[in-house]
């Protein structure tokens, strides 16, 4: 039906005679000459139709937007006053010749041209319309030639693509699995997999050494930007390689990615401790384009009268940092309460702050209200120790360590977008030496997974001090987004059993859920590590887009619906009576 995309057409065509189908764009009727703006996948190109050839002229100008067409015609050069440069196509047209109207378009429910008006509900619900849109069609595109590009890397380095499989058990993640009723076995269910972790293990017990597989994963969460209920993991693993191995291999992969195809150098990736990340950045996941950094003042405040500080700054789970924000003295009392209920939704009871407006000066140059509380010699320290300059705010975090990190970390980001200071466009690093376990409500729980190997020590030594122990796991990240995470697994029936233990996993629950896993690490299990990167994040970060929905075909809502197709829905009766599954129904309360 077509001899060529519309966005490939350009001058080496001139002359020729070409058939296109596509959708259109737009439309104008100027002075008795129509120009139509045809749109594929691969772009638009303009079309004219001269009232001279008048049935075909007479279809022409009852064209609207979105009509699908068919349309054949010579390609011609535009007069050099009507090239437009921003566009592919701009330098030629098409004369049309022969127009066919394939099927008509009803008013369309989306802007196509303005965007911005539709509602996100608006574009899932008529998501094949907003594909359409070029952005739209540019970041699928870009997200095929995304994958292509890692399975060539992965396929040339030995890496063999195996699928694992969707229906399986449910394993305790981290995230709540989505739980599918069997037919064949009344009252049990299948879990969707979380992420493949455990079968990708036994691939490694099984000889096949180099793994990877760009795979469906399931987690019932809360949603934000970066996060769906269905979502796409690059998924590796190998045997017989080290931590650090792995994390060279997968950084030349993103290296290639970034350079191939977007012209990007990223260079060496920085390693940072996850310690040295939470003191300097308040976070795991820290973006270095953001010079802004925590600096801890404890031990200068230690003394004071002042509760809100002494308290922390003497309790050996507390921590007492200040954030200096260049020229921030500027910030309006009403600003600076907009950044305490900020720093509230991240636990913090209130925000101290100090401006400096006049260094020279003195103390009558320093503004604060709890200055009263501060001997002018600790607060030349904390001038000193934060390298404050006249016009900066000092901001103050003292409470549990967790919570100023948390806090001073989310107003770190903050300040640095309101006060324009990211240096640089793409800044990754590899955060390396978490913590094996943290510790919530009493228990221990994994950082990373069950599964995370220790650094270094014996299953002995684990049991003794868990608290102590730093796992052999390592995270990508970029521009403060979280792109992947993986760690060296443990390949010991006795570490695992040691891990599950401090978990509170009993030996008997371990047998249930993991029994399988147990059993294979007894017959030669070879040392393996791993890594799964988020696609849709990946991607986000390239395209600029500001959500992981943007660059999916057909995403769910923050609620994990899907307004296109009305999912979840309402199964048949039979079924769930097959399936040994009553619906408890909500009682409708009278008003």
């Amino acid at each position: 039906m077509r001899s060529h995309y519309c966005g490939d057409i350009n001058p080496s065509h001139l002359g020729q005679e070409v058939t296109l189908v596509g959708w259109v764009n737009r439309s104008r009727d100027l002075g008795g000459v129509v120009f139509l703006d045809l749109r594929d996948r691969e772009g638009l190109v303009q079309v004219v139709f001269d009232p001279d050839l008048k049935d075909v002229f007479d279809i022409a100008s009852t064209l609207r937007s979105e009509f699908c067409v068919q349309i054949k015609g010579v390609v011609r050069a535009r007069p050099e006053s009507q090239v437009n440069s921003q566009m592919k196509t701009g330098a030629i047209e098409i004369l049309g010749t022969q127009l066919t109207v394939i099927n008509a378009s009803a008013p369309l429910p989306l802007s196509m041209d303005n965007y911005q008006n539709n509602s996100e509900e608006q574009r899932l619900k008529y998501r094949y319309l907003d594909l359409r849109r070029p952005e739209m069609a540019e970041r699928l595109i870009f997200r095929a030639k995304v994958t292509s590009s890692v399975r060539r890397f992965l396929d040339g380095n030995g890496f063999l693509d195996i699928e694992t499989p969707i229906l399986t058990k449910a394993t305790p993640e981290g995230a709540r699995d989505y739980l599918v009723p069997s037919r064949t076995y009344k009252g049990q269910f299948f879990a969707l997999p979380q992420s493949p972790q455990l079968f990708k293990q036994l691939l490694m017990m099984s000889g096949f050494d180099r793994y990877y597989q760009i795979v469906k994963c399931f987690r019932d969460e809360d949603l934000r930007a970066d996060r769906q209920p269905e979502f796409t993991q690059i998924d590796i693993e190998t045997s017989f390689m080290s931590a650090e191995q792995v994390m060279e291999k997968t950084e030349q992969m993103m290296r290639g990615l970034f350079q191939d195809l977007l012209n990007v150098d990223l260079g060496d990736f920085p390693r940072m401790t996850y310690a040295e990340a939470m003191k300097r950045y308040g976070s795991d996941k820290p973006d270095l384009r953001n010079p802004l950094e925590l600096v801890d003042i404890a031990d200068l405040v230690k003394d004071v009268e002042f509760a809100v500080f002494n308290g922390p700054a003497n309790d050996v789970e507390g921590r007492v940092a200040a954030l200096r924000i260049p020229t921030g003295a500027s910030l309006s009392r009403k600003q600076i309460d907009d950044y305490t209920k900020f720093a509230g939704i991240y636990g913090a009871k209130g925000l101290a702050w100090m401006k400096i407006n006049d260094l020279a000066a003195g103390m009558d140059g320093i503004q604060s209200p709890v200055l009263k509380f501060l001997t002018e010699s600790i607060v030349n320290d904390i001038i000193s120790r934060t390298g404050a300059q006249t016009g900066d705010i000092i901001l103050f975090g003292a409470d549990k360590a967790n919570v100023v990190a948390e806090a001073l970390g989310a107003l770190r980001l903050k300040a640095g977008e309101d006060f324009k200071l990211l240096e640089g466009e793409w800044r990754p690093m590899w955060v390396v030496d978490f913590p094996m376990f943290e510790k919530i409500n009493g228990g221990f729980h994994a950082v990373h997974h069950p599964f995370t190997a220790p650094r270094g020590i014996s299953p002995a030594e684990l049991a003794a001090d868990p608290a102590a122990a730093i796992s052999d796991a390592y995270d990508m990240v970029l521009n403060g987004c979280e792109l992947g995470g993986g760690s060296v697994r443990i390949h010991n029936a006795e570490m695992q059993s040691t891990v599950f233990s401090i978990l509170g996993i009993e030996a008997e629950e371990a047998q249930e859920k993991f029994g399988f896993l147990l059993e294979a690490l007894r017959y030669g299990t070879p040392p393996h590590a791993g890594l799964a990167f988020g696609l849709d994040r990946i991607i986000m970060l390239m395209t600029g887009a500001s959500s992981i929905r943007d660059v999916m075909a057909f995403p769910k809502t923050t609620t994990a619906a899907c307004p296109l197709t009305n999912a979840p829905g309402f199964a048949n009766p039979v079924q769930l009576t097959e399936l040994g599954i009553a619906v408890i129904e909500k009682v409708k309360t009278e008003e």
